[in-house]
């Protein structure tokens, strides 16, 4: 009997963390829970801890660790902080690490687990938006493997098993469209943050909700597929696909296409990324396609949704605009969602920071380190 997987969950609590757990409870057979990480929802973390028995927990504040120690088994190692997230990332016991980390926080547990020539089935976006000219050549040094979670990227690595690079003619990442599809640019001005949080297809956590609303999410997922997948800008096309059946498409210099389909359930790219090249039997909703009627497709309107061409704009211009892009996004969605920000602002503030502060190309890690920090500076001065 082949030994099961020790898995390590950084983001347990989050959307990917618990429909993580909910994969690794179908097949624990295979997978097991070694650690679990989380950042504010330490109740949840609790009821996973006692169901899933880690080895392992991290969490983000030490007092918060310290209250954590005195509910759980005392036999449960546990971590906190920046350092103790990377430990988690490092640890020899681990197999797999998801990450499902929100954010730039992200980015360091990454590369201590490609250090450590871990298998990563990634979530966190912004690892290769800000620093994928740094990880891509990482994970060949270290011998580590990247799986992306996404349901877009998953699609695109299943279309692509036995072709030839040289073959791709353009990559297609689908799009719901989110809640704003039809909504004209002049009502953008009143969007509240209840509106921008109704997501129609997708249960994801808030910050992606609203990347998904602004289509700044597309964007974030062309950055992403440019390094995941070593195809230029020009190569990278976004579909409106409101059915969120096609998950992505690739075409071939022939003319032909691969789709990858299923219902928008994450448990399925999910999945595959734990039992990647492998598939698992599952009992997940099938597409019915004789009762969708039709599915349908638009272009996206870049003059509309803004964030999506301004991405596009960073990935030509390298370096560490980016990572720039990234930084910004974020402070200007936090402030969007504390209601300091409108709605119809958040691509001005990120046009102006990618203006402002100068790319450096050729980054190390440290220059990225510094081009976040510079943003997030700029954002926080420039809310108004």
């Amino acid at each position: 009997m082949a030994m099961k997987k020790n898995i390590c969950i950084l983001g347990s609590t989050g959307s990917i963390g618990t429909n993580s757990l909910n994969v690794i409870k179908t097949f624990n057979d295979k997978f097991k829970v070694r650690i679990l990480s989380a950042k504010n929802n330490i109740k949840l973390l609790e009821n996973q801890i006692k169901e899933f028995q880690p080895q392992i927990v991290a969490v983000s504040e030490y007092d918060a660790a310290v209250q954590l120690r005195k509910k759980i088994n005392k036999k449960i190692k546990i971590l906190s902080g920046t350092d103790g997230l990377i430990e988690a990332a490092s640890d020899p016991g681990v197999d797999i690490v998801i990450n499902s980390l929100v954010g730039f926080s992200g980015l360091h547990p990454t590369i201590e687990a490609i250090k450590n020539g871990k298998i990563i089935a990634l979530a966190n976006k912004e690892t290769l938006v800000a620093a994928g000219s740094v990880i891509m050549p990482m994970l060949k040094k270290y011998g580590a493997t990247l799986i992306p979670i996404d349901s877009e990227h998953s699609a695109i690595l299943q279309c692509l098993i036995g072709e030839k690079a040289e073959n791709i003619n353009r990559i297609i990442l689908t799009a719901s469209g989110g809640p704003f599809l039809h909504t004209p640019k002049n009502k953008f001005i009143k969007i509240t943050k209840a509106e921008a949080l109704k997501h129609p297809n997708w249960s994801m956590g808030n910050k992606i909700t609203i990347d998904s609303a602004t289509m700044m999410n597309k964007g974030l997922e062309v950055i992403e597929a440019h390094w995941l997948f070593n195809v230029p800008a020009e190569k990278i096309d976004v579909l409106i696909h409101p059915q969120s059946i096609i998950h992505s498409m690739v075409e071939f210099i022939d003319g032909s296409f691969k789709a990858q389909l299923g219902m928008p359930d994450m448990r399925m790219p999910i999945q595959y990324a734990l039992s990647y090249p492998d598939r698992l039997p599952a009992n997940y909703q099938r597409v019915n396609f004789s009762s969708l009627g039709k599915i349908t497709f638009y272009e996206p309107d870049k003059n509309k949704f803004e964030c999506l061409q301004l991405a596009y704009n960073v990935l030509k211009k390298g370096g560490t605009a980016p990572a720039v892009l990234n930084a910004t996004n974020e402070v200007a969605v936090e402030k969007f969602l504390s209601g300091d920000l409108p709605f119809h602002k958040i691509p001005r503030l990120i046009s102006a920071a990618i203006e402002k502060i100068k790319s450096i190309k050729n980054p190390s890690i440290e220059d990225i380190e510094k081009a976040d920090r510079l943003a997030r500076e700029f954002a926080h001065k420039n809310i108004h």
